[in-house]
């Protein structure tokens, strides 16, 4: 199985490091967040990664030029201003007919990904969004039972359940993302909630993005305090 990472935008609530480097590459215990991500999904024998580049994509390249461990890493630069579901279109070509998993560059979780990836194929939808409840305000997530029936960008209002990433996805919805404008969360993720073919994986142990210098900073305490949580699975 593949592991797709967006790593294209422009960090611009954490310009500190971002004028300098591409967000996903900014470090926390001296190496890049998306070499965090990627050691997680190796530690359930995902070794083949897709990395959607942008913003300062040659910085992304010549490090992956160098081979790391026993992974595969393509990575494909996806424009500038390409949004997330015109990213995730343009490495099509690349999955063929195989179910995937799918995440952003910039947070960190402790989920089990051999659970949600057990729970996609039970429930057997098109898609599975990683869901928990932030410390801060993200797009909300309604759920019933385990399927996401409604979807809320950024709402004035917390203690519900949010996209987190750690998405397991079927082939078949790249049908649903139209262009390069798409953004995933918006058309392509409310047209699955109205098939019914969103699945929520509700994960209550850690979560954090890495949105701004303080989530840096304090990702990078965690760390240096040997607190990692994103290394414990939950």
């Amino acid at each position: 199985m593949k592991a797709v990472i967006l790593a294209g935008g422009f960090g611009t609530r954490i310009s500190e490091e971002s004028d300098l480097k591409p967000k996903p590459m900014i470090e926390i215990g001296g190496k890049p967040i998306i070499v965090h991500i990627m050691e997680k999904y190796a530690k359930y024998d995902i070794n083949e990664f897709i990395i959607c580049s942008g913003y300062m994509s040659k910085i992304i390249e010549d490090y992956f030029i160098k081979k790391i461990k026993d992974w595969e890493v393509k990575v494909v630069d996806t424009g500038i201003n390409t949004m997330t579901g015109g990213r995730l279109k343009k490495i099509q070509k690349y999955i063929g007919n195989e179910t995937f998993c799918f995440t952003y560059g910039d947070s960190l979780n402790n989920a089990n990904i051999s659970n949600i990836i057990k729970l996609h194929k039970q429930k057997k939808s098109l898609a599975t969004v990683t869901t928990c409840h932030p410390s801060e305000k993200y797009g909300i997530l309604k759920l019933k039972n385990d399927t996401v029936v409604k979807f809320e960008e950024k709402p004035e209002r917390s203690n519900e359940w949010v996209n987190a990433g750690y998405f397991v996805l079927e082939p078949q919805i790249f049908k649903f993302i139209k262009n390069d404008s798409t953004i995933w969360e918006n058309e392509p993720m409310k047209k699955l909630i109205s098939l019914g073919q969103l699945t929520a994986f509700k994960h209550t142990g850690f979560y954090q993005a890495m949105d701004t210098i303080s989530d840096k900073n304090y990702l990078e305490k965690l760390w240096n305090k040997g607190n990692a949580p994103w290394l414990i699975e939950k």
